[in-house]
């Protein structure tokens, strides 16, 4: 029996403690937010937080983070409520929006650490894949949360431009 808190729940599994702790989310715990890509960690479409850190929960087995305590998408915040969430609605970021969970989980947890990360900082932190390639949308609605987070930003969605439709059309 395996036990931590997920979302702020505590939970007990009765699973093989082998088990990935992105099957024992979406299968166990009906969390299906947290999204199976690849199963080898290098997409990043299963992160969530562990105790502060952006993890691939496909990596991570349940034995491994006996009481830790796991934020996925589901718990981030109500009603789509936290700042990078705010930023990619706004911003329109997710095109199928098979890989945004995991690459909002990995913003908020770079945004806890960095309240004010560089662009630099954005990418190094968000290794996540996209095949839609949001990635100058995603850099640009980091940024705004990390301003929204701050005060700075009222999360207004933002007029689309000419040249920000091309920017996108380019991406």
């Amino acid at each position: 029996m395996t036990r931590f808190t997920v979302n702020n729940q505590p939970v007990e599994y009765k699973l093989d403690a082998r088990t990935p702790l992105l099957w024992a989310l979406r299968d166990a715990s009906n969390l299906t937010g947290t999204k199976y890509g690849c199963g080898s960690g290098d997409c990043g479409a299963c992160t969530v937080d562990i105790d502060g850190t952006a993890v691939r929960s496909c990596q991570v087995t349940i034995g491994a983070i006996e009481g830790s305590f796991v934020t996925t998408i589901e718990g981030l915040a109500e009603n789509r409520a936290h700042p990078v969430q705010r930023a990619f609605l706004a911003a329109n970021v997710g095109q199928c929006g098979y890989c945004v969970p995991g690459m909002v989980m990995a913003a908020s947890v770079l945004l806890r650490k960095n309240r004010n990360p560089t662009d630099e900082e954005i990418a190094a932190a968000i290794t996540n894949l996209c095949r839609c390639g949001i990635y100058p949308r995603l850099i640009e609605a980091v940024g705004r949360a990390a301003r929204l987070a701050r005060g700075e930003d009222d999360g207004a969605p933002e007029e689309q431009t000419e040249q920000t439709l091309a920017t996108d059309e380019g991406a």
